[in-house]
Order: C-alpha cells, then structure tokens, then sequence
C-alpha cells in the first residue's frame, strides 16, 4: 500500500478562504484556550527558577555546581549540546526539505523553524554560563581594541559563538522572511487597530504584487541555499569540541556526524512533542495529518539506525586502537557507577524507536508522543554520558570522582525548558502556527489523496 498517496499532506476539501480563515482565527479571533494560560503560566514558573538559579551563580560562581576535579564539564554543556541538538531539526525541515520540493514540510515547518529559533537562543546561554565571568563574554568577539587583545580562534570556545550567532541569526532571518506574506494577512484580518498597525509594520509594506511574490521566492531560496552548510556545521562543531582533546572517549574522528545524527534525532523528537498536543488542542487535523506524523517517525528510525552504528563505532575504535584507557572507559559506560543511565539511554535512544518498524505505532499518536517523548529523555543521557562519563574517571585514580547535580544544576536544566516553552507559547499566541501562503498554495497545485 502506498502510504505517500493514502496520507495526504492536506486534507481534501480545502480552499483558499477556509486555510486563510482557520489559521488566522487562531491568532486573531479565537478566545485563547485555558490550556495556553495553564502552560504559559507553568512555563513561566520554571523560567522563574532559572532566573534564580542564574542570580545566585552571578553571586556565588561555579561553584554552587557540582563540577569538581575531574569533572571540571557538568550540566551546562551538557544543555548547550542538548539543545543545540534539538534545533537540528527545524532547519533541516525549513532548508534540505524545502530544496528537494518535499510538500510534507508545509504544515510543520513554521513551528519548527520557531522551535529551532529558540532552542538555539537557550542554548546560547550556557557556554556565557559556563565562563565564570560571563560579563566579559565579549572577550571572545574579534573587535579593535587599545590592548591589541584578539581572541583565541584556537579555541573551541569561539568556534562556539561563531556557530551559535551564525545559526541563530540566519534561522531568525530565514523565519522573518517566511512569515511577511502571513502577517500581512494579518494586517488585512486583524480588527484591533493597534493589531493591524503591529502586524503592518513587520509586514513592511507587503502587498502581493507579482513584483513582491519574485522577490520573495529569490530572497527565500538563498537564505535556503546559505543556510545548508548550518545543518551540518553547528553540531558538527559541538561535535569537534570533544573530538579536539585527548581524554579517552571524546578523542574520536566520529564525532562530528555522530553529534549530527544525535541532534537531528533529537529534533525530530521534539517535534513531535510539539505537534501531536498543538493539533489536538487546536483543531489542526486538517493540517497536521497522519503523514507527517509518519514521516516523522520514520526520520526517527533512520536516525536511530545511524545512531546505533555510531555506538558500535565507538565500541570498534575503542577495541582496535589497542588502548588500555579507551577500552577502560568503554568499560566503565557498561558496568561502571553510571552504567544504569547508559543502558537506560541505550534502550531510549535504538530500542524504542525501533518500533516505528510498525505502521500502527506510528500512526497512533499517544504511542509516537511518548517514545518521542523518551528519545529526548535519552539523547539527554547520551550528552551525560559523553561529559560526566567521559571524565569522573581519568588517568589517575588517585583524582576519580563521583559527579552529583546539585538544585542549581538541576534549576538551569529545568528553568531552560521554561525558557524555551515560554518563547514557545508567546509565539502561539501572536503570530501564525502555520504558513497561510503555503499551504494554499498546496490547495492550488490540487494536492489530493
């Protein structure tokens, strides 16, 4: 059976005037639901315990973390490497899919490339975090000055903030100009007069005109174009931060497309956390269909296949460079102090999805949300894995050490999900979940079952 013709990317029935008028009555029309007040509002809560957490390390220093002598990585670049990894996704849908001409993209791609947007942006946070005085980040800028003092381009630290403002920037750019033809549909929609005058001015003077639509498709294609190399360049860099140094388990060729592969798991993952609540709690059948989520959960299983023969990669170089302290720390992930984490995340991470195999799981959205949901609990043990594992037990056992979070570790994790979802939310509320523009233009091109 061909699920391609069986699963259509939008349901039939459709016009023009019905996809302009549901999606704006989201934004413009609808009473917001209680349940976007209870989410703000929780969202909120968390975000508020990150503020503290972040007040307290300003006072304190790193020390309130549970970093020590070995483990001098903990919590914050294992977020820094967790979301960057999350905001894979986003770009690989609005960019690679959008060059190959895939319709399936259409109806997710805006609140994906929100959503790589905002993890980018929390993921920012940790390496100025991190850096003990992140007052003085701007250290790491390359701008004149009377000392003559340059940054280190060395450093893996910079190839950080390059990739991190690069990525960041054109994912923002890349999502404003998508939204301009919607927001001018706002801007004719909306009734609040202060609405029409917000939504007029972002819209800057967009009409519609052949003129317009010619520019608009050039300007969207190469910031498409540009941004290609950023879907294997940021997590390829977070990749090579470890990859650079000398302790056993990170000095390893692999991983940069192993970092790649994790982050477009782990964002696709997110995804579908994302989508199944947002198309039961407003209505979206009609857009969010069973295909996307099919194709989600097969994007999935492939990128948990390549995981696994990342994993036994890994299990192969450790054993054929012949080196006593690499195949220790393989052993140690096994049967180590923190060996039940690892297997939990072997289980998340190549187990579960494994059940995509099936159609009928993937199809069934409780069943895709929680395996979802347990992929991003895993990718974030794979991180743990690589910094905590990695390293609470070096050359020298004399210099061994357990790693324990303490609450401020655990209040920058959880205030960073408030972060992301609060953005997340405001975006929901203001601005369109879909792309009016595309989709009708899907209705245009007769796409049916």
């Amino acid at each position: 059976m061909d699920v391609e013709r069986e699963l259509p990317v939008v349901a039939p029935g459709q016009t023009y005037g019905s996809i302009t008028a549901q999606i704006s009555h989201i934004v413009l029309e609808q009473r917001t639901p209680l349940v976007w007040y209870v989410g703000m509002g929780f969202s909120f809560l968390l975000l508020s315990a990150m503020l503290f957490a972040v007040g307290w390390l300003f006072l304190r220093g790193v020390g309130v973390w549970g970093i020590n002598v070995p483990v001098g990585w903990g919590y914050a670049i294992i977020n820094f490497a967790w979301w960057v990894g999350i905001g894979h996704a986003g770009m690989l849908i609005s960019v690679v899919l959008l060059i190959f001409r895939q319709e399936w993209r259409t109806s997710i791609n805006r609140f994906a490339e929100a959503m790589t947007l905002f993890a980018v942006a929390v993921a920012a946070l940790f390496p100025l975090l991190h850096l003990g005085r992140p007052w003085l980040f701007y250290w790491m800028l390359p701008y004149p000055n009377s000392m003559n003092l340059w940054p280190q381009f060395r450093s893996p630290l910079i190839w950080d903030m390059v990739a991190v403002m690069a990525h960041g920037m054109v994912s923002l750019l890349f999502l404003y100009v998508g939204l301009i033809p919607d927001l001018a549909t706002f801007r004719d929609r909306a009734r609040h007069p202060l609405a029409r005058r917000i939504y007029g001015l972002l819209a800057i003077g967009w009409r519609g005109s052949a003129f317009h639509w010619q520019r608009y498709e050039a300007t969207y294609y190469m910031i498409a174009v540009l941004a290609i190399p950023l879907v294997v360049l940021v997590h390829s860099i977070v990749g090579l931060d470890f990859a650079v140094s000398i302790i056993p388990g990170w000095h390893e060729a692999i991983s940069p497309p192993f970092f790649v592969v994790g982050g477009v798991l782990s964002g696709f993952a997110m995804l579908a956390v994302l989508s199944i609540p947002l198309r039961g709690i407003y209505s979206l059948d009609e857009f969010i269909t069973l295909r996307h989520l099919d194709n989600m959960a097969k994007v999935m299983l492939v990128m948990s296949l390549l995981l696994a023969y990342g994993y036994l990669m890994e299990l192969f170089n450790g054993w054929y460079s012949g080196s006593l302290y690499e195949q220790f720390n393989i052993a140690n992930r096994f049967l180590g102090p923190y060996a039940l984490l690892y297997w939990v995340m072997l289980g998340a991470n190549l187990l579960l999805p494994q059940l995509f195999w099936f159609r009928r799981i993937r199809l069934n959205t409780i069943l895709l949300f929680f395996i979802a949901l347990m992929v991003l609990v895993g990718m974030w043990l794979e991180r743990f894995a690589i910094v905590i594992i990695n390293l609470h037990r070096d050359y020298l056992p004399s210099s061994w050490d357990m790693y324990s979070p303490t609450l401020w570790d655990w209040g920058l994790l959880i205030g960073s999900i408030g972060l992301f979802f609060s953005l997340l939310f405001l975006f929901i509320r203001f601005l369109p979940l879909i792309p009016i523009h595309e989709m009708r233009e899907l209705v245009a091109e007769g796409d049916e079952v």
